[in-house]
């Protein structure tokens, strides 16, 4: 099981059991969702796990079912839909599509791109582009906890942005802060990242307090826009690489371990190119993969997507196209 799925299980969810609250294989998967109703029916589940809660009046009930999945309150006949105020809003794309994309990103050993979603699935790429992308931001949870113990923080430099015809030395090029915990003796912990401008204390520490718990160990180099971490709370410990003889990867292994595996990801699994408005949503499909990554089940990954796609509210298209903006969403 997963870090974060770990900790959640352990403090405000309840236990859930393999081949009753998520499939395990493929084949259950497809008898569980063979058509839109049964896929309905499992988001309801998933968004009103304690009881239906009416979205008008919020009264506890049991309500009247309709056709089309929708759902009237008996209380105020108010109408809605386990699809209504979730990144599923208003789709024209069948349910048991949306699932399936669901099931290909979370159980992929290093997910996948639009292109083969498309020749998975057989829908058009725009059609795969934008579920892939709702399904990105929908991996955020705004509740999830921040970073604790000791924490390695340091820049990469993060190769094939495209940035749209911009040319010359470093256009292809973007600077990704990352943040992972190190774990005693060995071993890494939960990662956040985030796409910033520039490397000035402008962007790193508020991007630290974001995702860092106040009173932690905070691991850095000699760079001076950390410096105004102690006077938030942390605890600062620089290792200034130019006065050691040990090479970056050994002094901040975990950094660059993880932008090591980052750039790798984005060379296999997306060709080596992704444009810039949208590099913070492969970056947060990165972490929510990460933080799993020792999840002894996909299908409770698949789970675990689907239960934030369903608290996710609708995602304009213009959002989509243009860039989602994150700096307006807790990450």
């Amino acid at each position: 099981m997963g870090v974060e799925d770990l900790r959640d299980e352990t403090k405000t969810r309840p236990i859930l059991k393999a081949g009753r609250d998520y499939p395990r294989t493929y084949r259950e998967f497809v008898e569980w969702f063979r058509d839109n109703e049964s896929c309905i029916a499992y988001l309801e589940k998933l968004r009103w796990s304690s009881g239906f809660i009416c979205p008008e009046c919020s009264a506890l009930s049991e309500p009247w079912h309709q056709t089309r999945g929708r759902l009237v309150c008996p209380r105020c006949r108010h109408q809605t839909s386990a699809m209504r105020g979730t990144i599923f809003e208003k789709t024209r794309t069948p349910v048991t599509t949306w699932f399936e994309t669901a099931w290909h990103m979370t159980t992929a050993k290093n997910g996948l791109s639009a292109k083969t979603l498309q020749q998975t699935l057989g829908t058009s790429y725009r059609t795969a582009w934008n579920m892939l992308h709702r399904y990105r931001i929908a991996m955020v949870r705004s509740e999830r906890e921040r970073l604790s113990g000791i924490v390695e923080i340091d820049e990469s430099f993060v190769d094939g942005v495209d940035y749209g015809g911009k040319r010359g030395r470093g256009a292809d090029k973007a600077i990704v802060v990352i943040a992972v915990e190190v774990k005693e003796p060995i071993g890494f912990g939960r990662v956040r990242m985030r796409h910033i401008s520039d490397a000035s204390g402008n962007e790193i520490v508020p991007f630290v307090c974001d995702v860092v718990t106040p009173g932690t160990t905070v691991q850095t180099d000699g760079w001076g826009g950390y410096n105004e971490l102690q006077h938030n709370g942390y605890v600062r410990q620089k290792k200034v690489l130019s006065s050691s003889n040990d090479p970056a990867h050994i002094s901040m292994p975990g950094v660059h371990r993880i932008a090591s595996l980052l750039k790798r990801w984005i060379l296999g699994t997306h060709q080596g190119s992704v444009s810039v408005e949208h590099l913070q949503s492969y970056l947060e499909e990165f972490t929510f993969r990460f933080n799993r990554r020792t999840s002894r089940s996909r299908g409770l990954v698949f789970r675990r997507l689907l239960e934030q796609a369903v608290v996710t509210g609708p995602i304009p298209g213009t959002e989509i196209a243009h860039g989602f903006n994150w700096r307006h969403h807790n990450i």
